[in-house]
């Protein structure tokens, strides 16, 4: 397909912010690749390409919630409240520029953090080590990898809202 096609344009506006939304969900990354796609099929399917973005968005952001809950059997409820904070969430903090400025901002205090807590963090989260290897890892107890844990995130967090301030 070429820059100009239509149908590129449509799916290039919107891709990368619904597969975000995705993943605030808690959708893992294959899966949510998956779900876009399906979506992205949807909205051609329906002409919401003849939508303005934002109408065309918040069809693909529901389309795709709906899409992620049928995967969800096993505790429905629980992810169907997830997902009704993850909209709120989204539509309040990250809808206005897909996310873009929030992981701006996330890149930046991650940055601003020690070596030992990056390492943790990604340990953690991109490697997916557990409490007892992260607590052998750094030489430290298992509760104190998960106040360490939970102090890091405090940090980012308190560092994303200040940045994101106006």
């Amino acid at each position: 397909m070429r820059a100009t096609d239509p149908v590129a344009a449509f799916v290039g506006r919107h891709q990368v912010a619904t597969w975000r939304f995705l993943r605030v969900l808690g959708c893992r990354g294959l899966e949510a690749e998956a779900i876009v796609q399906d979506a992205l099929v949807l909205a051609l399917q329906k002409g919401v390409d003849a939508f303005d973005d934002a109408a065309a968005a918040a069809f693909l952001r529901q389309t795709s919630k709906h899409l992620w809950l049928r995967t969800q059997r096993a505790d429905r409820r629980r992810a169907e409240r997830h997902a009704a904070a993850a909209e709120l969430a989204w539509q309040r903090d990250l809808g206005a520029d897909d996310g873009a400025g929030w992981l701006a901002a996330l890149t930046h205090c991650l940055e601003e953090l020690p070596e030992r807590s990056r390492r943790a963090l990604d340990a953690t989260y991109r490697d997916g080590l557990g409490r007892a290897a992260l607590a052998s890892e750094l030489g430290i107890g298992e509760h104190g990898v998960r106040t360490l844990l939970q102090r890091l995130r405090a940090t980012l967090r308190t560092c994303i809202e200040r940045r994101r301030q106006p």
